[in-house]
């Protein structure tokens, strides 16, 4: 229900954007009535998904799930059940945000700039963490089940976020959040001053930011630095791990609507990490 909810808070498609969209799915034979797409794409393939179907191509490269995903999102639930094979070849296009399919009478790129979302349960039974459930794996289980999620992929996930089970009592008293719309209005300025920012570079997000960018646009305050440093440490992290946290903590920034990263931003995106490393 997340997922799908998650495209009613991405900025609207500028003009270029939805026929770059379009383009795609009309090469992949999917657009209907010859008609532009104004909304933002939400794909969720089955686990069963091969890797070909992933990133495209066949005897005729055509697009897969992650150019049909561009500028949108790609959805993965039940992350593990996937071929451990389908989801290595998502390193490259989540880097790149592009894919290039050679064959030997074509090689072609297709985009692939995508949000990617995926969900897992904690074990196989589901219950590893359920305080109200005894787990029934064996550490093997676990281990296994686990594993099938490598470090480098998921080193290229930017927020962790751990969901606990609901009682009926807090379905049925826990306060309504925020409307999709409400939190728009908050991306929508924070994207306009990313645009601002980047007015005269060839980048229009912070996700878009080489490391001699980030340099000049993730400058960190003296304990801000500090924090990174003893972070970076404890937290064993990589220099892709690294670069993540400054682009997320200069996201929230502008959200906060800060034209620097503060101490909170940084907190807010190190928190974040803190599952990287599964239990």
């Amino acid at each position: 229900m997340l997922a799908k909810g998650f495209p009613s808070i991405l900025p609207d498609l500028t003009l270029d954007e939805a026929l770059e969209i379009t383009k795609i799915h009309s090469i992949s034979g999917l657009l209907k009535n010859n008609a532009i797409i104004s909304q933002r794409p939400f794909r969720s393939p089955h686990h069963t998904i091969s890797k070909v179907s992933l990133v495209g191509g066949g005897r005729i490269p055509k697009p897969g799930e992650v150019s049909l995903a561009h500028l949108g999102v790609l959805f993965l639930d039940e992350l593990p059940e996937f071929q451990k094979s389908a989801l290595e070849v998502l390193r490259q296009p989540i880097e790149d945000q592009e894919v290039t399919i050679s064959r030997v009478n074509a090689s072609l790129t297709f985009p692939a700039s995508f949000t990617l979302i995926t969900s897992m349960n904690p074990c196989p039974c589901g219950y590893l963490t359920d305080p109200a459930h005894e787990c029934i794996c064996t550490p093997q289980q676990i281990k296994n089940y686990q594993g099938k999620i490598s470090g480098p992929l998921l080193d290229r996930l930017d927020i962790f976020v751990e969901i606990p089970s609901t009682t009926y009592d807090e379905l049925q008293t826990k306060p309504k959040g925020e409307s999709s719309s409400v939190i728009k209005k908050r991306v929508d300025a924070a994207r306009e001053r990313q645009n601002q920012r980047y007015q005269n570079l060839d980048i229009f997000y912070n996700a878009q930011l080489t490391p001699k960018l980030m340099e000049i646009y993730c400058k960190l305050g003296p304990a801000e630095e500090n924090l990174m440093k003893n972070v970076y440490t404890k937290m064993k992290l990589s220099a892709r791990g690294y670069h993540r946290i400054l682009k997320l903590a200069r996201t929230i920034a502008d959200l906060d609507g800060s034209k620097t990263i503060q101490v909170n931003h940084l907190s807010e995106a190190i928190q974040y990490r803190g599952m990287t490393r599964l239990s």
